[in-house]
């Protein structure tokens, strides 16, 4: 337990931050004047106990949770002290954020149960005294804790999502080189194989032949180095998969939204053009990072009828200080497409900066 202690003190060290208000329970029972002060206090470190208990380890967490409001509603029905309550609205709100909601449901109905019985009781006790809105925060607590903690949770959970991915496209891209090696590199050794068998035996019968099987061989052994080249200059281009998901957290990082439209079908489009495509990406999102003050960047994907291949970014910042198309960087995305027999755009619009991109089908250009 107290290992647990440790690494639950170490990764949720803000969970006993709000502890210091513990003290607030129980400020009228200090310096103990009574036995019945002493069983307040008491109640109070067993409140503690049951508290820890819970950020612990999931083997103390029901104990804990129960023990939390059973004790907050004996203070809150004996002592007229709700305060403990606020303490299990915002921390067992949470735990059951991540549990299915019918817990929550159950937690819900006892902590507003216990709430009312609190407000009649005092309001009987105390008629045309009592400050209702003091039940306010209460009154929230367990709403709020468990709305902000389900939207961490998804966060964590789409962070997870994209790591899978990543692992995903890594091992895609595993896949596509074995079919490569096999493909090419395979076939071309068997048939060296092959042709090294034949003029071995040739060698013997008809040595005037040796020569021209040995040229070939050569020559799909400098076809095979090729190939070796190819593959491995394949493997230091990023695809549009693992484009987007750089750029994506450097989005992210830079406080920018990212939507976008086809990527799944620009993920199949050949790798020539993939290649083609990335670095044109790279350098328009470094555009609207850097340049354009922009909250929103929407990236399309499409293939038109006439077989052309179109990208358009879009952001909805303030793009005159970067759409002069004479800049260093707008020149250079020109250069490249416009060599591939492509079309490149880039102006300025009621939304912000939109830069189109159209490349040919493989062939056309």
């Amino acid at each position: 337990m107290f290992k647990g202690l440790r690494n639950s003190f170490k990764n949720y060290w803000y969970s006993y931050i709000w502890l210091i208000f513990l003290v607030e329970a129980v400020d009228d029972k200090l310096p103990p004047e009574s036995l019945a002060d002493w069983g307040w206090i008491g109640l109070t470190c067993l409140f503690l106990v049951a508290y820890i208990a819970t950020a612990v380890s999931q083997k103390y967490e029901k104990a804990g949770m129960v023990g939390q409001v059973i004790i907050g509603a004996i203070f809150t029905f004996g002592d007229n002290n709700f305060w403990l309550m606020i303490f299990p609205a915002w921390q067992v709100s949470s735990v059951l954020a991540y549990a299915p909601k019918k817990y929550f449901k159950i937690f819900v109905v006892t902590y507003y149960a216990i709430l009312f019985g609190a407000v009649i009781k005092m309001g009987i006790q105390y008629a045309g005294h009592l400050d209702f809105w003091s039940f306010t925060f209460p009154m929230v607590s367990p709403i709020f804790a468990y709305g902000l903690s389900r939207s961490i949770k998804r966060t964590q959970d789409l962070a997870r999502t994209n790591q899978r991915l990543e692992s995903v496209i890594k091992r895609g891209e595993r896949e596509r080189i074995a079919r490569d090696l096999h493909d090419t590199l395979g076939q071309s050794f068997s048939m060296i194989t092959v042709k090294s068998q034949l003029a071995k035996k040739l060698l013997e019968k008809q040595p005037e032949k040796v020569p021209a099987e040995l040229d070939d061989i050569i020559d799909t052994s400098r076809q095979n180095l090729q190939l070796v080249r190819n593959i491995v200059n394949d493997l230091r281009r990023e695809m549009i998969d693992e484009t987007m998901l750089n750029q994506q957290q450097n989005l992210q990082e830079a406080g920018i939204t990212l939507q976008t439209t086809g990527e799944s079908t620009a993920n199949e489009w050949p790798t020539t053009v993939q290649t083609k495509v990335t670095p044109l990406l790279q350098e328009a999102v470094t555009n609207v990072i850097r340049h354009s003050q922009a909250t929103l960047v929407r990236i399309s994907f499409t293939q038109s009828k006439d077989d052309h291949y179109q990208i358009t970014v879009q952001d909805n910042g303030h793009g005159l200080k970067y759409s002069r198309s004479g800049s260093h960087g707008i020149s250079g995305m020109r250069e490249r497409v416009e060599a591939d027999g492509g079309q490149f755009n880039i102006q300025a619009n009621k939304i912000g900066t939109l830069v189109t991109i159209t490349l040919p089908k493989e062939g056309e250009s």
